[in-house]
């Protein structure tokens, strides 16, 4: 034990004393991205949809108002499952580098950035704070091959951050199902439709769940409607980044 610690002891000195690279940039830096680029990364003043985090047009805009909390044509005549979706950023350069290597390259210090941010910009937010903190489950078989849970990543730190419970083991995958980049929207719906279970009951809770990146929502749809077959009462989606709609 004693040698066990005297290792993790001379990684973390060795890591303050040795800066790596600039995870956007590539210059010198001691964390993730270096002050100037984790200064401007983050910086997109985008009014989204309050429900699927899509950004709004002008005339969107005029249609909701004076209302910050604005929504989509699409979410206004068919709301989805969840109510509301906090998102970051659009799914574009700089910050794309960051997602693909948290999901595919064990870049797990991402996580926590986007973790960081995600307070943040909840902490500026007018929404309620959730009960539970749940990431998006991923199939056992997808587990075993990649060795971690992406969303998972960033659901911890981020229910920490939160002072909320986060739970690992309320939403389970119940297949495995094709990657939802792949399919289009109506294959999306059909592919995670009864995808996911609920491990115990949840009248009048509030969940919120956590996401790497969200694309046409149906993934996050499917897992809200289930969770308030459940008993939920609201479902807040905390998205890292999301993909814009053509």
């Amino acid at each position: 034990m004693r040698l066990r610690a005297l290792g993790t002891s001379l990684k973390r000195l060795a890591s303050a004393a040795l800066p790596g690279q600039c995870a956007l940039c590539g210059n010198l830096s001691q964390s993730l991205l270096c002050p100037g680029c984790d200064a401007q990364a983050w910086n997109e003043p985008r009014v989204r949809c309050a429900t699927c985090a899509l950004p709004l047009t002008g005339f969107q805009l005029c249609r909701s108002g004076d209302d910050a909390r604005g929504h989509c044509g699409a979410c206004l005549e068919k709301p989805p499952a969840f109510n509301d979706t906090l998102a970051l950023a659009d799914y574009r350069a700089p910050l794309d580098t960051l997602a693909v290597g948290l999901k595919f390259r064990g870049q797990l210090a991402a996580a926590s950035a986007f973790a960081r941010h995600l307070h943040a910009a909840f902490e500026d937010s007018r929404l309620p704070r959730p009960d539970v903190i749940v990431a998006v489950p991923l199939s056992r078989k997808r587990l075993i091959e990649r060795g971690y849970n992406q969303a998972w990543a960033i659901a911890r730190p981020l229910g920490r951050l939160m002072g909320a419970r986060s739970d690992a083991a309320l939403v389970v995958r119940n297949r495995h199902t094709p990657a939802q980049s792949r399919l289009d929207q109506d294959t999306r719906r059909r592919n995670v439709a009864d995808a996911f279970s609920i491990t115990q009951a949840l009248r009048g809770v509030h969940v919120g769940v956590v996401d790497d990146v969200m694309t046409s929502g149906a993934t996050l749809d499917a897992l809200a409607h289930t969770l308030k077959q459940a008993g939920a009462r609201r479902v807040t989606n905390f998205v890292a980044l999301r993909t814009p709609q053509d």
